[in-house]
């Protein structure tokens, strides 16, 4: 038997609460189904040839999605800046020629630093390793992506910037791709010769690749290693939200104080006749179980307390219900 109150809104507190996890996955553990990381080679000119080990697309269509939605406002810059926006001229009657600016698209910048996000637009392969949700819930912890391969080992650097660790007297760490960390979503385009040494120019293809844009940091070996190499070790931690509940469940001291125990009803009587010693005025019930209900009275969660709690006659008792929910 139950006896019911409704709860108003005063009598509910929600906190967030912040947490993190981290994962790491080896080999072919990456890319199992209940782990469900997946990866894909880009290239605009496949356009039959499939790509993924969990679901299969075309390279190309990798290779134009990611190109929209992340490197639109990019692609015509040879050195990861945002591109030259097409100014509108206005005449001297008011009206207006030309193209309005270009950089509209909203290419989830994860920073406000300079992003260096460089697009290959010929030949080039592109890698792109897609976390699912179910890992990175509500994004990626910045600082906190670790990679490493046959063909290098890979860290982002808390700007949304994926990169590449190398032997160099000038730095030890150059940019060779983009992370996006609400999407799971880690992009291996292989940077520009020109932001890796600062040297502009064209260089040939046995060396750098295409001679297109200064020539990329790194070779379709690379990118290709990164996808296909069963030799991969791939560690994250990410970031979800617990929401903490509070219910406040009070008491009055004028409610609950008639024994709702079916065992105390005299044996033949009705529920309002009961055992005498449960009649009088030292008597008062116990509460042992909270339970919480729905608008149509179903029951949605249910609280044991630690030993039975007597209600009191003359001052309010409250009773503490907390839950976590995502």
């Amino acid at each position: 038997m139950a006896a019911f109150k409704t709860l108003n809104s005063q009598d509910i507190i929600i906190s967030p609460l912040e947490v993190a996890k981290g994962f790491s996955f080896e080999g072919n553990a990456l890319t199992a189904s209940d782990v469900g990381v997946d990866r894909y080679l880009g290239n605009k000119l496949a356009t039959t040839t499939s790509t993924g080990y969990l679901t299969a697309y075309s390279q190309s269509s990798v290779y134009y999605q990611t190109q929209q939605l992340y490197y639109s406002n990019f692609i015509s810059s040879s050195n990861g800046n945002v591109q030259v926006a097409n100014t509108q001229s206005i005449n001297p009657d008011g009206t207006t020629s030309a193209r309005m600016g270009s950089n509209y698209f909203v290419n989830f910048e994860q920073s406000d630093l300079l992003p260096q996000k460089y697009w290959p637009t010929g030949s080039e392969d592109i890698a792109v390793l897609s976390i699912p949700r179910s890992l990175f819930g509500d994004y990626i912890l910045p600082n906190s992506i670790n990679i490493i391969t046959d063909s290098g080992s890979y860290v982002d650097d808390g700007e949304g910037r994926l990169q590449m660790h190398v032997s160099s007297s000038q730095r030890d760490f150059i940019n060779v791709g983009n992370v996006i960390y609400e999407h799971g979503i880690i992009v291996f385009t292989g940077g520009t010769r020109k932001q890796g040494t600062g040297i502009s120019g064209s260089y040939g293809e046995d060396d750098y690749g295409s001679g297109i844009y200064d020539g990329r940091l790194v070779s379709d070996d690379h990118i290709e290693n990164f996808v296909s190499t069963t030799n991969i070790t791939c560690s994250f931690s990410s970031s979800f939200t617990i929401y903490e509940t509070q219910y406040k469940c009070t008491i009055g001291e004028s409610e609950f104080n008639y024994t709702l125990n079916p065992t105390l009803i005299k044996s033949g009587s009705n529920i309002a006749s009961v055992d005498d010693f449960a009649t009088g005025s030292y008597f008062d019930p116990y509460v042992t179980t909270v339970g919480l209900y729905s608008n149509n009275q179903e029951l949605l969660a249910v609280g044991k307390l630690a030993q039975p709690l007597p209600t009191s006659r003359t001052t309010d008792t409250t009773i503490l219900v907390n839950i976590d929910r995502q």
